[in-house]
This record gives C-alpha cells, structure tokens and sequence, in this order.
C-alpha cells in the first residue's frame, strides 16, 4: 500500500503553481525571521537584548536565542557576554566597503592632526580575518620615519592596532583568532604566550590604548586607541622609531589618541 508523504510546508501546491502571478507568496517565514532580526541589529547602536529581538519576531525567547546562535556561528552576530546585548558581527564587514569609505574619509583629519602635533605616523587599522589591515596613514613627514603603506597587514599579537582592537572583542573570538594567526616571534620583546596576551588585552581595557614596545619592529614603538562608538573592529594609532618616540611621547599621545578616537566616533562626515 503506498505511503502518504507529509508535505513540506516550503513545497508550493498545484493550485499554487496555478495561480495568478500577483497571488502569489514565495516569502519563507525563517527567512523573514532574519531579516527582522537583521534590520534590528542595524537600527541599533548600543546592541539588542534577547528579549527585543523575541518580541520584534513573534518568537518564544528559546526559539529566538536558537537563530541569534545561528546567525552568531556564521560571524554575522557577536554577542557581549557581560552586557547581554547582540550586535552586527565580523561577517558584515567585507560587504561594508562604503561605510569603512566613510569612516577613512572621517577619520582622515583626526589622522593628519595626530601626524602634525606629535610629528610621527598616525594609522587608521581594521581587523582583517586574523590581522590587521591599514585602511590609512598620514605618513609621518621627518626622513626617518615608521610606517606601513595603505592595504599592509600586521598581526594582531604584536601590533598596538592589535591589541587595542583585541582588547574589545569576546574572549572566545580572541582565542579563535590567536589560534589561527599564531604568535610569530618578531623581536625580542614579542608576546608569545595567550595568556600573556590576555593580562596584555586585561591592561588595555584599564587603560584605555595599547602600546607595542619594540614588539613588531625592533625600533619600533606605537600607542593605539579603539574606535568604541563604530561597533566596527577599528582603531587609531601613532607610530615612530622607539629611539625617538619615547614611552613618555607615547602615554602623552595616548591621551589625545581617546580623545580623537571618541570624536571619530560621534562626529560624521556628509556622504
């Protein structure tokens, strides 16, 4: 006797392929689902709570934790694990070219104001998969210089771009990324350990910037600060040859770098 098959609810019947064009509804309610949730995160600056995206949906807050899981897996969602709040994730960023557009178009004037005052290279970095990529640099103009070009990368373990970005992501994606990339022993001054590391990212957190004292280039130092108010994996740093720019340069320029970093952040630029 031949088995009666359940119908899957995504299949289209035959009156349903009978049916005049404009009666039509190919939408999927899991679909749907995701971008209501997407259309949230966007909209939000701060993050969203579970119970928000529950609500936005129609969803039971089990059902609604299980896509913000998924979405999470696939990088297209980070969560704060002490804030309870959801966020655009990493995944988002290689379709976001424009708005990274703009915001090297904003950070641009903070960047040549940082080159003049303290007379060393200011960089604009971005982390890229497991390291950073320099979107900017307002190139230092004394012939001795420290400096990356445009579309450089450098790891994160040793950079201050590294470190002061590393320092505002989950621990979990900072193991997965220091998984990947390693801890390649630049100089002798280079941390090599995770657990060094995350004292290193605990000091950056307290402090407010990141130094890399001789750890990606023998005669090399820079301070970087996060770009907090983006939700972008961004920061600001200044650069210089450590036999000129001193640890007393570098926690002076620290101070101006928060400062140019939170109007970055709040300031926009016409598009």
């Amino acid at each position: 006797m031949a088995r009666r098959r359940k119908q899957d609810p995504d299949e289209l019947t035959a009156g349903e392929h009978e049916a005049p064009e404009e009666e039509r509804d190919y939408s999927v309610r899991a679909v749907e689902r995701v971008c209501l949730i997407l259309n949230l995160l966007q909209e939000s600056v701060d993050g969203i709570t579970l119970n928000e995206v529950a609500q936005t949906t129609g969803l039971p807050k089990s059902s609604a934790f299980r896509y913000l899981w998924t979405l999470e897996n696939h990088r297209y969602v980070e969560r704060d694990e002490d804030g309870g709040l959801f966020r655009l994730g990493l995944g988002f960023v290689g379709m976001q070219s424009r708005h990274l557009e703009i915001l090297r178009e904003r950070a641009r004037p903070s960047l040549e104001r940082l080159r003049d005052e303290f007379d060393e290279t200011a960089n604009l970095g971005l982390l890229d998969g497991d390291h950073i990529i320099y979107l900017d640099i307002a190139e230092s103009r004394r012939g001795v210089r420290l400096a990356a070009a445009r579309g450089d990368r450098d790891p994160i373990h040793c950079t201050a771009l590294g470190k002061a970005i590393a320092a505002q992501l989950p621990e979990d994606r900072v193991h997965d990324l220091l998984a990947n990339a390693g801890f390649e022993k630049k100089t002798g001054n280079t941390i090599t350990s995770e657990a060094a590391y995350l004292d290193e990212l605990a000091k950056v957190r307290r402090l407010g910037y990141a130094l890399d004292d001789r750890e990606n280039e023998d005669d090399g130092r820079c301070v970087a600060a996060p770009l907090l108010g983006t939700h972008l994996p961004v920061a600001i740093s200044v650069s210089g040859p450590s036999s000129r720019f001193s640890i007393a340069d570098a926690k002076k320029a620290a101070k101006v770098l928060i400062e140019a970093a939170s109007g970055i952040a709040t300031n926009p630029v016409g598009v």
